[in-house]
């Protein structure tokens, strides 16, 4: 049976399930900038911040890395955090005030309708894992576009390919084959919608955005064993609980234990190393 993807009811499960992991996603942030430290600024370093920038964060979640460009850009520059999720937009508010940044501002958005920013309003946009689960991706980036000057750039930090992302690949096809989920097509969203070689240079070029390069980022996650990547997963990662929405209980259960027994495959006597590239694709508004 084929089953029609409908972005309304997707944006609305996702908006669900990150006001679901909004304080796990905020508990969990020392070890969440740690293992996206070094894809975060190669982000920055690409857009090319300054003292005095005006900085988006599109799908800024808890803010880890809108705290990283307000820093950054300093006391004169400007950082816009918007997210589909207000209850995770006020986790990014709190450690914004909390780390004494009063330059940065949240608002709820859907990254494909940025209608309430300006035109050209911005020096640079940012979006940290977020750009891959987009519905429309296409208009997404258009929107993003819309809102930077002429000379602004985008950088945005997604996954590569399955086979170099064993942490997060290995329990996404244990779910999917458990719960009877087709592999994606091509364009729809997840976190591996652009990690393909050419896909994520093509979605920029088709949303006008020239000079676009990729950057690799080796992205291990390290932790103390892999029952606690088990329960970092569990805890905060809202897409796999999205894909597990449909089963029952004791086939939930079946899962993560499945997922618990094949991330103990990344542990040693140094503790856990999860497999994880990430791809860091930025380009320049002509």
């Amino acid at each position: 049976m084929t089953t029609t993807f409908d972005p309304t009811a997707f944006k609305a499960t996702t908006r669900a399930q990150w006001e679901q992991a909004a304080e796990a996603w905020y508990r969990w942030g020392p070890a969440i900038e740690s293992w996206l430290g070094a894809a975060t600024e190669q982000m920055l370093d690409d857009v090319r911040l300054t003292a005095g920038s005006r900085v988006l964060d599109v799908a800024a979640g808890a803010g880890g890395q809108t705290l990283a460009a307000a820093r950054r850009v300093g006391p004169t520059g400007h950082v816009c955090a918007t997210d589909i999720s207000p209850a995770i937009l006020e986790y990014a508010a709190k450690m914004a005030a909390d780390a004494g940044l009063d330059t940065v501002s949240t608002l709820e958005a859907d990254g494909e309708d940025l209608s309430a920013l300006p035109a050209g309003g911005f020096d640079a946009a940012i979006s940290r894992v977020g750009l891959i689960y987009f519905p429309d991706q296409h208009r997404a980036l258009t929107e993003i576009v819309r809102t930077l000057r002429p000379g602004g750039r985008l950088s945005s930090v997604v996954y590569s390919t399955p086979d170099r992302n064993g942490f997060f690949a290995q329990p996404v096809g244990i779910i999917r084959r458990i719960a009877n989920l087709p592999a994606p097509a091509p364009g729809m969203p997840g976190p591996f919608s652009l990690g393909a070689p050419g896909v994520a240079e093509a979605a920029y070029t088709a949303a006008g955005l020239v000079d676009v390069t990729v950057t690799t980022v080796p992205s291990p996650v390290r932790m103390a064993s892999a029952a606690d990547c088990l329960h970092f997963e569990q805890d905060s990662f809202g897409a796999l609980h999205q894909m597990l929405a449909g089963v029952t209980e004791e086939e939930r259960a079946g899962a993560w234990q499945e997922i618990a027994e094949a991330l103990e495959k990344f542990e040693d006597a140094d503790g856990f190393t999860g497999p994880c590239e990430m791809l860091v694709v930025t380009g320049t508004k002509p």
